[in-house]
């Protein structure tokens, strides 16, 4: 059971009215079922000059999220396209060509004022300059992803180099960059690594965008949660002291070679009250409910849930559908 402290009991005490929900909670497999989360509505906040309406999560798969913020969107890792490369059946293939896919993207993508980019690995970052040039959203990332924009012809007044440490004012809402890590594969590595410190060609296969250094963003609403979003099984713990947010978008840990993972990350934002698993899902079938699962995924789902109520009793564990509003 991890110590009480005095900042954890103010938040905590601050939320318990607060409350998650989509009409009904996505349900985990079979054998890890989520904690049933409180169904009574919080008073409403006070708006701000902006906001027009309940903030609003709908995961897109992997790491990607659009968040509604009154009559604004922020997007983060959006990767819609979901292209084959053979990653679940065996075969993959480096060479796989990028293939944005404008038919999936458009209906879903109607407007975006920030998106926000973990890494460059194709499945965070493939769609992110089509959706910048078809919304003129202001893109935040590595140096590599503000290299890798400009080589997709994204205007340089698009592109915000970010590194961590930086907290950015948007009025109703702010984001803190957080300086992370990437995780590591059963052999001690991670596909595609390096960065870019100039503009590249243009990218032609999944191999051509590397991980390009990792981050984190905490989202502080105002009148509303603090969220801290990872787009990669590994964490800088010493880097997450003092954020302390209401819930933390978790990915799921593919490998054992990243020590005392969900302790330490745990730990270190001080034990969110709702843990969201994120990048658990076949991200290379249609996105469509119920979400597709590899067998050997699910098993590390049900592990993970396992240890977040074993590190943190407190948290609860949301396992979220396709493109349904949460509200938290």
């Amino acid at each position: 059971m991890p110590s009480l402290d005095r900042r954890r009991f103010l938040r905590d005490a601050a939320a318990t009215t607060a409350l998650v929900s989509a009409g009904g909670l996505a349900a985990t497999s079979a054998s890890a079922q989520a904690a049933p989360l409180a169904a009574a509505a919080a008073p409403a906040a006070a708006p701000t000059t902006r906001r027009k309406g309940a903030v609003s999560f709908r995961w897109w798969g992997t790491a990607g999220w659009r968040v509604d913020i009154g009559d604004r969107t922020v997007l983060v890792d959006p990767f819609l396209s979901r292209i084959d490369t053979g990653l679940f059946t065996g075969e993959f293939k480096p060479a796989t060509k990028l293939t944005v896919r404008p038919d999936v993207i458009d209906p879903r993508v109607d407007r975006a004022m920030t998106i926000l980019v973990t890494h460059t690995h194709w499945d965070h970052f493939m769609d992110v300059p089509y959706i910048a040039g078809r919304t003129g959203a202001r893109v935040f990332g590595t140096l590599t992803a503000y290299h890798l924009g400009l080589a997709y012809k994204v205007p340089s007044t698009q592109l915000s180099s970010v590194k961590g440490g930086e907290v950015l004012d948007f009025g109703d809402h702010s984001i803190e960059v957080v300086g992370s890590l990437h995780s590591r594969n059963p052999s001690y590595s991670l596909a595609f690594p390096g960065v870019r410190v100039t503009q590249p060609a243009l990218p032609a296969t999944i191999a051509d965008l590397p991980e390009g250094d990792t981050l984190g963003y905490l989202m502080r609403v105002d009148g509303g949660p603090s969220v801290y979003f990872t787009g990669a099984s590994d964490v800088a713990e010493r880097n997450l002291s003092g954020l302390a947010p209401d819930v933390a978008m978790v990915a799921l840990q593919n490998a054992t070679t990243t020590g005392d993972y969900l302790p330490r990350l745990l730990k270190g934002l001080d034990y969110p009250k709702v843990v969201v698993p994120v990048h658990w899902d076949n991200f290379e079938t249609a996105l469509q409910n119920p979400p597709t699962v590899a067998e050997t995924d699910r098993k590390r789902l049900d592990e993970m849930i396992a240890a977040v109520r074993r590190i943190s009793p407190r948290s609860k564990v949301l396992v979220p559908e396709y493109e349904t509003a949460y509200h938290f």
